[in-house]
């Protein structure tokens, strides 16, 4: 029997070799063709990512798997890596492109993470990068000399003094950006110490990101838009997407966004922490959605502790904010001491009317991050 089996299914091995063959050979070919593609963005300035053309083209990849009888799921699910990888092939070779290559940017702060990675992608599209740290802070004045843009990327707790100190130097026509968390104190000490184009940026990722790909980066406008759209027009050719907001919209929003997120985070960290509970016991009976919530606690106790004190207590907004938080937390002990399940229902459909069908759409997305994390894991 076993040898009878091995004769039958070896032609049928055989085939799917070749069709796998076939898969590759078709997956190369397009790639070729993304080169074109390439060449012909780089040439004309236009940005990697087309959100509708991508979108257009799962819908009708999803259509045309039913009639093959084939799950539409599993079909998205394949031209999404294959769109992303062909996203990511872009953005590698439109970081080499600069829509004003061999302007001059000086990065204040340089040398740190965010600013050291943003000097990679100038320095890649042709642009000169001159970098600005306390150590050569003497060299100020030369280092600002005919510059093009002076980007501001140092902690959030000496920018507006290091805006302050490099006012005095900046050529009148120079684009003076900033790279902090919060937009509305930074973005006035722009405008107060500088008479040229002006921009609030808030890059909503860390460096660790090798590509801008999709990556989202706010902009909060201050002076003279024509003469920052160019800035504006770089990053987006270097794959990012672009979010606009007025600076105090966009501090309220990076309240919950950042601070509270971060903040309860820590919080909850901290209670197991404090409680000693075996956390590698609780994995060992986790559901994926436990898990992956770990994940999310554990990521921020692997990071920079002083990155998040900086971000957590900013502003006094997002510290008033934290407390109404806390204090939040005690309106629920009267429930708890009470056992009033009436009382959980009641508040828990309540909260759920003002999420809507947002709830919906967490369900749906949460449901296909679980699922991807089954998969590796």
């Amino acid at each position: 029997m076993h040898n009878d089996f091995e004769k039958e299914i070896k032609p049928l091995r055989e085939k799917i070799d070749d069709i796998d063959a076939e898969i590759l050979t078709l997956i190369s070919n397009r790639l070729e063709e993304v080169k074109k593609v390439v060449a012909l963005k780089r040439r004309h300035n236009m940005p990697v990512f087309h959100p509708a053309r991508e979108e257009d083209l799962i819908s009708k990849q999803r259509s045309e798997a039913q009639t093959y009888g084939i799950d539409p799921d599993f079909i998205e699910d394949i031209y999404r890596v294959i769109l992303r990888n062909s996203r990511l092939h872009q953005a590698v070779e439109m970081k080499k492109q600069g829509v004003r290559s061999g302007s001059k940017v000086l990065i204040v702060g340089g040398y740190g993470q965010m600013g050291s990675y943003f000097a990679r992608f100038f320095i890649s599209s042709g642009y000169e990068v001159r970098i600005l740290s306390e150590d050569n802070w003497h060299e100020a004045r030369q280092l600002c000399s005919d510059i093009d843009l002076a980007l501001i990327s140092v902690p959030i707790n000496v920018t507006l003094e290091t805006i302050r100190r490099i006012g005095p130097y900046l050529p009148p026509t120079a684009l003076l950006a900033d790279l902090t968390s919060i937009k509305a104190a930074p973005l006035n000490e722009m405008l107060a110490v500088h008479p040229g184009p002006v921009l609030g940026l808030h890059p909503l990722f860390g460096p660790t990101c090798t590509t801008l790909d999709k990556q989202i980066i706010a902009i909060t406008p201050g002076r003279e838009p024509q003469g920052c759209q160019w800035l504006i027009d770089q990053l987006v050719l270097w794959g990012a997407i672009i979010v606009n907001s007025d600076a105090n919209e966009h501090d309220q929003i990076m309240d919950i966004v950042q601070a509270l997120r971060h903040f309860a985070t820590f919080c909850f960290g901290q209670f197991l922490s404090r409680h000693k509970i075996e956390l590698g016991r609780t994995l060992e009976f986790s559901s994926p959605i436990y898990r992956l919530e770990m994940g999310m606690v554990g990521r921020l106790f692997a990071q920079d502790s002083s990155l998040y004190s900086e971000i957590i207590f900013a502003t006094p907004s997002r510290l008033k904010i934290l407390r109404e938080f806390v204090l939040s937390l005690n309106d629920q002990l009267d429930m708890l001491d009470n056992i009033d399940k009436d009382l959980f229902i009641e508040r828990f459909s309540e909260t759920a009317r003002w999420f809507g069908p947002f709830s919906e759409q967490a369900l749906r997305e949460s449901t296909f991050i679980i699922n991807k994390l089954i998969e590796r894991f």
